[in-house]
């Protein structure tokens, strides 16, 4: 009997442990990302940027920051991208590649992915250049008559 309820207590638990959902975990990155994907973003010209979500990816884990970007020839200047402090300064984000720096290009107001030495995905998102939502259809009431 005692085999019986432990064998039956360890399959509860097991159970359990398993069954849960793996749904993948969500992130401000993932967030940001199906904004874009659903809206659009206007395009992204030549300037300096200060109102910038730069994220930084490693595994399932992901942190977004305020930052500001250098754009130039429809690119991102790798060598001048700043993490925001809370007290509105600015610091220098120094990014070691791991591969060749090639030019960083910006689609749908989403860079392209920038790869360091210590496997972190680095991104700059144009969040000012979301397009807005688009119009809904006013649907019509149903029918309520008296036959």
């Amino acid at each position: 009997m005692k085999k019986f309820i432990s064998t039956l207590i360890l399959t509860v638990i097991v159970t359990a442990v398993f069954s849960q959902d793996n749904k993948p975990e969500v992130t401000c990155y993932s967030k940001y990302a199906k904004v874009f994907e659903k809206r659009g973003a206007y395009e992204i010209t030549d300037s300096i940027y200060d109102d910038v979500i730069i994220t930084i990816r490693k595994g399932s884990m992901a942190d977004c920051f305020y930052g500001k970007v250098n754009v130039k020839n429809g690119n991102v200047d790798y060598h001048n991208i700043y993490l925001k402090f809370e007290d509105g300064t600015y610091e220098k984000l120094e990014l070691r590649f791991k591969y060749e720096a090639k030019d960083i290009k910006i689609t749908n107001g989403i860079s392209n992915v920038i790869l360091t030495e210590d496997e972190e995905l680095v991104n700059v998102l144009f969040v000012k250049k979301i397009k807005p939502k688009k119009k809904k259809y006013a649907k019509a009431a149903e029918p309520d008559f008296d036959f």
